[in-house]
């Protein structure tokens, strides 16, 4: 793929309802976001493929939750990709961008030359929302399915919200006139408002391994306008999703214009940590200060890395634990 400069639409979540159909969705563009997370890292390219998936995917749902702080996936597995974690942070201000961070731990010596979904063994899929100080995180699990993270995304939210979800996405390596390679993505995601007649039994869904599916949720009519308007859906091209062409609100008008496709304020997104050295000391000060010692460098200092930006820490030994010089004093 061959592109030229940044675009206005680039790294933002564009919210929309289509009003004839009782349908929600986003689509989101990522550009900036995915290089400064990828550069952090010399990921080989089938992590790289499986971070960008999920840091789309991250961006799409972040802007669905009404958060005050911060929304994480993960994926946890017993195959060669053990974990995939993401976090998304809202913006701190009315005119702030979200925020997304995102990391993979692998073992290199296990990945094969497959697909990247198949570098993803038995294991589950994750969100977790963390509404901040003062409040109990909310933490939703299922199992990993299908052929892809987007479909164990759509089984999460079919299973543990009840709420029929679908996404197109399209991402990878692009490179601008001049020959620099980036990375790029776009993706769709729909999502039915709450059913007028919830799932209630206790037998499973139809789905695999027992899971729900949207046919087991909706009704009659609501089942409908949801298999209208993935008919639509599907008919979405990947350079639609990810192409500087199509602006997402021609792309919405291209899709759903029998809907009624209605657009509110995008949302720019950016990459961004929280690592600093403060929460390096937090995250140490229950270790004692024999803990300490056997951390302690030869060259006589305490070393972090965040595993997320790649920003490293160099701290005296002295000043960390909970033994730490001047620990407890008023």
């Amino acid at each position: 793929m061959s592109f030229g400069t940044k675009l206005a639409w680039d790294d933002t979540v564009l919210p929309f309802q289509l009003d004839r159909s009782d349908i929600r969705g986003r689509v989101a563009r990522l550009d900036g976001v995915l290089d400064g997370i990828l550069k952090q890292h010399d990921y080989p390219p089938q992590v790289e493929a499986l971070v960008a998936e999920m840091a789309l995917l991250t961006a799409l749902i972040g802007q669905t939750m009404k958060l005050r702080w911060k929304l994480s996936l993960q994926v946890q597995s017993k195959g060669p990709v053990r974990m995939i974690a993401t976090d998304f942070y809202a913006p701190e201000t009315e005119d702030a961008p979200a925020r997304i961070r995102a990391y993979a731990s692998y073992d290199r010596d296990k990945l094969t030359d497959g697909a990247p979904i198949e570098q993803v063994g038995e294991g589950y899929f994750a969100i977790l929302i963390d509404q901040g100080r003062g409040t109990t995180p909310y933490q939703g699990i299922t199992p990993l399915t299908g052929e892809s993270l987007k479909s164990a995304a759509e089984a999460y939210f079919a299973q543990s919200e009840q709420l029929p979800t679908r996404f197109q996405l399209s991402f990878g390596r692009s490179t601008e006139r001049g020959g620099v390679e980036h990375w790029r993505a776009g993706g769709i995601m729909v999502q039915h408002m709450p059913p007028a007649s919830p799932f209630a039994s206790g037998e499973g869904g139809s789905g695999v391994g027992g899971l729900l599916t949207a046919d087991d949720i909706l009704d009659e009519d609501e089942g409908e306008n949801w298999r209208r308007v993935n008919f639509h859906l599907d008919t979405v091209e990947e350079m639609e999703l990810i192409g500087p062409q199509l602006p997402p609100t021609d792309l919405l008008v291209r899709l759903f214009h029998e809907e009624g496709p209605r657009v509110f304020d995008a949302l720019p997104v950016r990459f961004g940590c929280t690592c600093s050295e403060d929460r390096v000391r937090q995250s140490l000060s229950i270790y004692s200060a024999r803990d300490i010692e056997k951390m302690t460098t030869d060259e006589g200092i305490v070393t972090a890395d965040c595993q997320f930006c790649g920003a490293h820490y160099e701290l005296d030994p002295a000043t960390v634990g909970f033994e730490a010089e001047g620990h407890g004093e008023a």
